[in-house]
């Protein structure tokens, strides 16, 4: 028999199946691992791949195929469906203390006819998701519906959102039961809760119309998972953990403990809480709550409680029930972590970076395990949205390490009409002009170098490397001098003497000294540095050297008008606006007045469309140690020249300066054939360029 010529390849059914089984495996990986094996990009082309095959061939397209997680499914309505093992509620254990469990467990052995010198009992210790509890049913190992607890008896199908979740195996591989309810909790992880409100308020600030925030992760969860639009839910970042099975049928070999059961559910690709722990005995169920109260703040995610189940099926089957609840398990809370309270007043304050947040100061409430007296309202539209007046009474959370909130009004416990929220025109610490500008949330105080407020963050930022460059000048000095008072403006720096830094904790007299030189030295600097050290909103440290190339002299950029600086390289309405915005302010304008009475000068120019440019349209790459130029120094002479000073080497670089220990970029250089120079003969080229 003659072979094939050539290799026709796959058919489109192996490639797809082929395709599957890669999708689902590097999903694993990533979702329930966190160890992927190929970069995004590479599980993107996969993807694509797959969607093109089952889009030409739609036959091949099954219900397990990664492709159906896009979402875009809107339902009319969210269809009912009946559980065959009944979802319920497991009994809650009041007392917060440590005193619950030893409870439980006297029950428990109380029930089992246990003495004092019997062993102590095996338990399963699991965390308390503060979620949406959620059954996966899987027939012949493929999902086939996801379903919400509901009553218990009855849930809502809610299959289109679930297959969103990429946590959630579409299907199970290896020796499955021919029908397996999975079931487990569907929650929303802090970052992402906190991110998708970031969104939220962005689209708010924006004047989307029905946006709103969320109170919590939970509530966001619950809400993601019962959209009728599939491409709804995808938008909000929803996590799974398993912690329990319903219906199984056709199971040749079922485990004898939930611990076991849980391990399985693992094997088959389902996440489980790394927290799961056995437990002997009541001090090793006190231990776990306790170490677990202790790392709650810590978690990447919310929970109540934590949950105890005698370990073994068989005594959980001897235990059974006392009305419809388990006696062989108990939930064991923590201290919540919503409370109501009463607003007393509404408080701006003022953030190192300028940012004005309204404050609720709260009738004292004891929430999260703390007492909590201030809340956040984040700004002016959320305290408004949600309507957030003097007198209200609230619901406040505290979760983890973020900030107290306050998360809703209850209106109706309003008395009176007291006026709503209003943000200050004025920064409440210095009584600069407060802004918000346009697409944003947030107001900001507009005297950056003259707020107290702000005052830490203006020194730091003056004094950085890309800046003005006081070496020695770190956090924990411009700590000292601030909380001390002897520096409350940046000019204060140029006025500290000896004495001054000698009297600061850990200053010897060296260390005083060399301050005070470099301070001296940093008065010489450039208007390009000089502009960034100023802090201008939305001013970095490329805008600056083009507003100083452009002007030349910082006098014209004070006095530009916002049309002027419109014709500036790169700077839109909105920089335009901040700049001009930042040197209406008389603080702001006396603050640099006196930083020029105080030494601190530069090298001004004609204007840039006076000023030849020779090395205009020439791409540089800098690498090595150069003889009298630092790295900075020269990438300013350079782009001053009109250059543009690139980050690697590429078939577009025009020169290489290279210094002493140059590294891969002048291997690269060689290699493209890219012109390598000294620095002689760069500074060579700022002032005698070659033609061409």
């Amino acid at each position: 028999m003659t072979p094939d010529l050539f290799d026709a390849g796959p058919s489109p059914a192996d490639r797809a199946a082929e395709l599957r089984a890669q999708l689902h495996h590097h999903a694993y990986r990533y979702y329930t691992l966190d160890e992927p094996e190929i970069p995004d990009a590479e599980y993107d082309r996969l993807f694509r791949e797959l969607q093109e095959i089952e889009a030409a061939h739609p036959e091949l397209q099954t219900p397990d195929s990664p492709t159906q997680r896009v979402g875009g499914a809107v339902l009319k309505a969210l269809a009912p469906v009946r559980h065959m093992v009944p979802m319920l509620s497991i009994r809650t254990e009041t007392d917060t203390e440590a005193s619950g469990a030893v409870a439980f467990d006297a029950r428990v052995r109380r029930e089992l006819g246990l003495g004092d010198s019997d062993p102590p009992v095996d338990y399963l210790a699991e965390l308390k998701f503060d979620g949406l509890a959620m059954s996966l049913r899987y027939e012949q190992g493929v999902l086939v519906r996801a379903a919400t607890r509901g009553d218990g008896e009855t849930g809502e199908e809610v299959t289109h959102n679930v297959r969103t979740i990429g946590q959630i195996p579409l299907r199970i591989d290896g020796a499955v039961p021919a029908v397996l309810e999975v079931r487990g909790e569907v929650y929303m992880r802090r970052d992402d809760f906190e991110a998708l409100n970031e969104r939220q308020r962005a689209r708010i600030a924006a004047g989307a119309k029905g946006e709103k925030t969320f109170v919590n992760p939970r509530n966001a969860a619950a809400g993601a998972v019962r959209q009728l639009d599939s491409g709804i839910t995808r938008e909000r970042p929803l996590s799974f953990f398993a912690y329990s099975w319903g219906e199984v049928l056709g199971d040749e070999n079922p485990p004898a403990t939930q611990f076991d059961w849980l391990m399985r559910l693992k094997a088959w690709g389902f996440p489980v809480a790394e927290q799961t722990t056995l437990c002997q005995g009541a001090d090793a169920l006190v231990a776990f709550h306790q170490r677990i109260g202790a790392a709650r703040d810590q978690l990447p995610y919310d929970i109540d409680g934590v949950v105890y189940k005698v370990n073994s099926l068989a005594l959980q089957k001897q235990l059974g029930f006392v009305t419809r609840e388990p006696r062989w398990a108990v939930a064991h809370k923590y201290p919540a972590q919503e409370q109501l309270t009463t607003v007393l007043a509404i408080d701006v304050q003022v953030g190192r970076t300028g940012k004005l947040t309204p404050v609720a100061k709260l009738a004292p409430v004891f929430v999260g395990g703390v007492t909590v007296t201030n809340a956040t309202l984040h700004n002016e539209l959320e305290a408004r949205r949600k309507d957030v007046r003097v007198g209200d009474t609230v619901v406040v959370r505290r979760a983890g390490d973020v900030i107290p909130e306050v998360v809703s009004v209850l209106p109706e416990k309003r008395l009176g009409d007291p006026p709503p929220f209003t943000m200050p025109s004025q920064c409440p610490v210095c009584g600069s002009a407060a802004v918000r500008e346009e697409g944003e949330a947030d107001h900001r105080c507009t005297g950056g170098l003259f707020c107290g407020a702000q005052r830490k963050q203006a020194i730091l930022h003056f004094a950085q490397r890309r800046a003005v460059e006081i070496e020695g000048l770190g956090d924990k000095l411009v700590e000292q001098l601030v909380d001390s008072g002897v520096v409350k403006t940046l000019p204060d720096l140029y006025r500290l003497g000896l004495t001054a830094l000698l009297a600061l904790d850990r200053m010897a007299d060296k260390s005083a000294q060399n301050v005070l030189a470099a301070l001296e030295k940093s008065k010489q600097t450039t208007l390009a540095r000089f502009l960034f050290g100023l802090g201008i909103r939305h001013v970095g440290e490329a805008t600056a050297k083009d507003l100083a190339r452009h002007f030349g002299q910082l006098d014209a950029v004070m006095d530009a008008s916002v049309e002027q600086l419109l014709e500036v390289n790169d700077v839109g309405p909105v920089v335009a606006q901040s700049i001009r915005t930042f040197f209406e302010q008389p603080h702001n304008r006396e603050v640099v007045e006196q930083l020029r009475a105080c030494g601190v000068h530069w090298d001004e120019s004609e204007p840039e469309a006076r000023a030849p440019k020779p090395l205009a349209g020439k791409t540089f790459v800098l690498t090595g140690t150069f003889p009298t130029l630092s790295r900075d120094q020269a990438k300013d002479l350079l782009e001053a020249a009109g250059a543009k000073v690139a980050g690697s080497v590429s078939k577009k670089t025009d020169y290489v300066v290279a210094g002493t220990e140059a590294g891969s970029k002048l291997e690269k250089a060689q290699a493209l054939g890219v012109a390598v120079i000294d620095e002689a003969a760069m500074l060579a080229l700022i002032t005698h360029p070659l033609d061409g």
